[in-house]
């Protein structure tokens, strides 16, 4: 099996042209797809809460169980270039939502700036903004309910 490699400048060509590698590499890290939501009944309204996986590694914003995910929360997205049109509430900053609209990533975008320095002056990742779901009761969610997520940067 032959290793995927990164063309130059891939996040520029259409999503459905990209090989695993580098649409792995497309995610900048910033866990906001993460953050558990809510959805009001009536209105279908979707908000961001703080809350996180407990399987997260918050301060790389990271999954810790990324092969198992699914295994493990059976609801866990795992994002393509073909559910990406349906979901609604991808954060505005996420460079696959940015790709599938035909937008330019930020300058802020690690494949851009060479570093995730830039993206946490932005104020992206989530580091520092959130509590796992293993310190917050079920009933408790709609306290935690956060506006930062698509704030404009």
């Amino acid at each position: 099996m032959s290793e995927l490699r990164l063309r130059e400048r891939f996040w520029e060509l259409p999503l459905n042209s990209l090989n695993r590698a580098e649409w792995e590499a497309l995610c900048d890290g910033c866990a906001r797809c993460c953050l558990s939501k809510l959805q009001d009944e009536d209105s279908g309204e979707v908000v961001y809460t703080r809350v996180v996986c407990r399987y997260l590694d918050q301060g790389q914003c990271r999954c810790t169980e990324y092969k198992r995910r699914q295994e493990l929360v059976p609801d866990c997205l795992v994002l393509t270039p073909e559910n990406l049109p349906r979901l609604d509430w991808i954060p505005d900053t996420c460079a696959y939502k940015l790709r599938e609209q035909g937008l330019p990533l930020p300058d802020w975008h690690p494949l851009l700036s060479g570093s995730r320095e830039a993206m946490e002056v932005a104020g992206i990742p989530v580091t520092g903004k959130v509590i796992s779901e293993d310190h917050v009761h079920e009933d408790g969610m709609e306290e935690h309910v956060i506006r930062w997520v698509n704030a404009a940067c």
